[in-house]
């Protein structure tokens, strides 16, 4: 199966440091995913390699063939996924903007009936535990519904250096196994969904709406 881990962060300057924490702890997750979920693809989709235009355009709001050639290739991707990891750092209390910008440029049929996993850190104690309530309603309204485990990095700094690899007196093992519990869900719930999308079309049997959100309101 293929997954995205989508790094929901573009800050790059200092303070705070150390700058891009966020991608200390996508590299740890990905060696992990690569070490121990092998039989999967995995992608890295760094925030940082979308920057903001000077207005906001969805995917979708493009005529056909006119969309940036960046946004094309990542809604083929989208789709082409069968789940998906959504790293976010702690701001004000809710999700990184960097991530729901970059997520909000495409509709939810490309998301919809595969799971996604949680993944938030801090520099601070808590690991971005608030952030990761928010993201749980956001997915399930792009309809990639989250798995119940999550994934809490505090103290990030302290736990990873940048290439990823444990600091010393961590022990990498003992982080594989926490982070294994969500990805080994996210893995078998997509194998799920997978299977029985193509043995039934969610799209055509719920009449996913392709015009209006108003399809989905009540009479």
């Amino acid at each position: 199966m293929k997954f995205l881990v989508f790094l929901g962060t573009v800050r790059d300057s200092t303070p705070p440091r150390p700058a891009r924490l966020g991608l200390r702890v996508a590299k740890a997750c990905m060696a992990c995913l690569e070490t121990r979920f092998n039989e999967h693809e995995f992608e890295l989709i760094d925030a940082l390699d979308y920057p903001l235009e000077p207005v906001f355009k969805s995917h979708f709001a493009y005529a056909k063939s006119k969309a940036p050639t960046a946004l094309n290739a990542l809604a083929e991707k989208i789709s082409a996924a069968d789940g998906f990891i959504m790293l976010s750092p702690e701001y004000n209390h809710t999700v990184s903007p960097a991530l729901t910008n970059l997520l909000n440029h495409f509709g939810s049929s490309l998301f919809s009936y595969k799971p996604s996993a949680i993944v938030t850190y801090s520099a601070g104690q808590w690991g971005g535990m608030r952030a990761a309530v928010g993201m749980r309603t956001f997915l399930s309204e792009l309809g990639c519904l989250p798995v119940s485990a999550m994934i809490h990095v505090p103290k990030a700094q302290n736990v990873f250096t940048e290439d990823g690899t444990p600091e010393s007196g961590e022990d990498q093992a003992s982080w594989f196994d926490y982070f294994g519990r969500t990805f080994g869900q996210l893995a078998w719930w997509a194998q799920a969904c997978k299977t029985h999308s193509e043995n039934v079309n969610p799209h055509d049997m719920l009449k996913t709406f392709n015009t209006t959100p108003g399809e989905r309101n009540a009479p």
